[in-house]
């Protein structure tokens, strides 16, 4: 096949019909010569937005594929190349005991999805339920109130991922197609074909759930084996070496771990480090969320209040950086919480993304200079923030409107944005909430957001805090064979403070799982 780069098609008149036309007119043959086309890449300029273009990449299948390539001879034009991702498994050593993997996120069940698929068959444990059972127990969570801290947005499985807007987008280069692995993979579970191919591709929580279900149905056809409701509690360590890990439930013999728990894993990560296993404090970002009419994002981003729209917006404060995060279009914002007398906030969108708001993250980067140096001190200051949000609306998540959030008041009434909440909300004044630094640099990033976005700031804007589980505060070391300073143990995905998302924790469990399969055989 040939690959055609740069065809633009105008977005009132999109269709196959047009990108053969044009790919026929780039490619200087006849449309019927066209046997077949293929999606590649899709995006939207929007630069122009009273003339809104399709930009794709195509793979044409056509006779004399070489001479045409030769007689265009054109940067945009060449052979399609060879995208696929490749693993050969060369490990020697043998196995005592099945792999184990902590956890069913999204670098959690890649990492088990290689293994299983190599012949390793893995045992998953996790804390949570699957995620059948799971979706009811947060949707009770959110109709009256009852958490359950083992199984809720946080976790089971599917991770926290399960209940966001699915984003699939990542900056990360993908020289070894691993995203594209990742992508194939769920496709081949019951995600739509599209995010193969789109800019910003995004699966939405209610596709995602189905995905999950089926990649774990996949792993235990495989040979793989899950344990619900089954929490990591200790380790058996000899001579620095793990032999056994101990669960709520059983023990286990292993040597060789995926510790994939997860950013909010936060007993777990007092376990480990009561242990010994080398981890230090990380930089993350904590905030508040936003709420805005989808479709006034839609006309200030595209000029077209029925095409939705997403942003992604940035400002440096001396030094300090506040951005926007997990923008979720036609979404809402969700009581996140995970533990007793704290509470959290997230953002969550279904496939279509019909909801009536927008909403996203308005997040401070805070660091160890911020709150302290040692391993965990970064989870007692995300933890002093929610215990502060939960007491001050008794469990209710805090909401203001934007001019009172300038005026330091608790609001009264909506105005002319309605709310668009999972779970139990009330007003309350979000700088008691959050440090003064947070406050402060979020009011100076708004009217900054402003100037990029018309009607980003308006006094009925609606906020809610905090948004404090943005990433892990937490940094397990690794090796370059990935492992640990306990040998046998190998960190992996976000809650490790090795990937940020969906996409770059699952790419993290696979290039984990061949790290171990670079050592072990079947």
């Amino acid at each position: 096949m040939i690959r055609v780069r740069n065809i633009k098609v105008s977005y009132n008149n999109d269709n196959e019909k047009q990108i053969i036309k044009k790919v026929a007119s780039k490619l200087k043959i006849k449309e019927e010569d066209i046997i077949n086309i293929k999606i590649n890449k899709k995006s939207l300029d929007a630069r122009k937005k009273d003339n809104l273009m399709y930009v794709y990449e195509i793979d044409a299948e056509v006779p004399n594929e070489g001479n045409i390539i030769k007689k265009i001879n054109q940067d945009d034009v060449f052979k399609t190349p060879v995208e696929e991702y490749k693993f050969k498994a060369k490990g020697t050593k043998q196995m005592e005991n099945r792999p184990v993997v902590v956890g069913s996120g999204p670098a959690g069940l890649f990492a088990a999805y290689l293994l299983a698929e190599y012949g390793y068959k893995p045992i998953i444990i996790e804390r949570g339920e699957k995620i059948e059972d799971r979706i009811n127990t947060v949707n009770k969570f959110w109709d009256d109130g009852i958490l359950n801290t083992e199984s809720n947005v946080q976790f089971g499985e599917g991770g926290a991922g399960t209940f966001s807007d699915g984003k699939l987008n990542t900056l990360v280069k993908d020289k070894n197609f691993r995203m594209k692995k990742v992508f194939e993979t769920f496709v081949k579970n019951g995600a739509k074909e599209e995010i193969l191919y789109l800019n910003k591709p995004h699966i939405g929580t209610d596709i995602l759930s189905k995905v999950v279900k089926n990649i774990r149905n996949q792993i235990i056809k495989m040979g793989g084996e899950f344990k619900y409701n089954t929490k990591l509690i200790d380790l058996v360590i000899e001579k620095g070496t793990l032999t056994s890990i101990k669960t709520n439930n059983e023990e286990i013999k292993c040597d060789t771990l995926v510790l994939a728990i997860g950013h909010s894993a936060r007993d777990t990560f007092e376990m480990l480090y009561n242990h010994n296993l080398n981890m230090q404090a990380k930089p993350f970002a904590v905030g508040i969320r936003v709420q805005h009419p989808q479709k006034k994002i839609n006309l200030s981003q595209y000029g077209n209040e029925n095409l939705t729209a997403s942003y992604k917006l940035t400002f440096n404060n001396n030094g300090r950086g506040i951005y926007t995060f997990c923008m979720c279009p036609g979404g809402y914002v969700v009581n996140a919480s995970s533990e007793e007398g704290h509470l959290a906030v997230n953002g969550m969108s279904y496939n279509d993304r019909n909801g009536e708001n927008a909403n996203s993250a308005v997040i401070v980067t805070v660091s160890p200079n911020d709150f302290g140096n040692h391993p965990l001190d970064g989870i007692k200051f995300q933890k002093n923030i929610e215990r502060k949000a939960y007491e001050i609306c008794n469990g209710k998540i805090p909401v203001q409107l934007y001019k009172d959030f300038v005026e330091e008041k608790v609001s009264t009434s909506f105005k002319n944005v309605n709310p668009n909440f999972k779970g139990d909300y009330e007003f309350a004044d979000l700088n008691k909430i959050l440090p003064k630094f947070i406050t402060e640099n979020i009011k100076d990033a708004m009217n900054n957001f402003d100037k990029k976005i018309k009607g980003f700031v308006n006094d009925d804007t609606i906020l809610a805090a905090p948004e404090s589980r943005t990433s892990s505060p937490v940094k397990i070391i690794r090796d370059d064979i990935f492992q640990s300073n306990i040998k046998g143990i190998y960190p992996c995905g976000e809650g490790a403070g090795y990937a940020g998302g969906i996409t770059t924790s699952a790419m993290d469990g696979i290039k984990v799982a061949e790290a171990i399969m670079t050592i072990y055989k079947n």
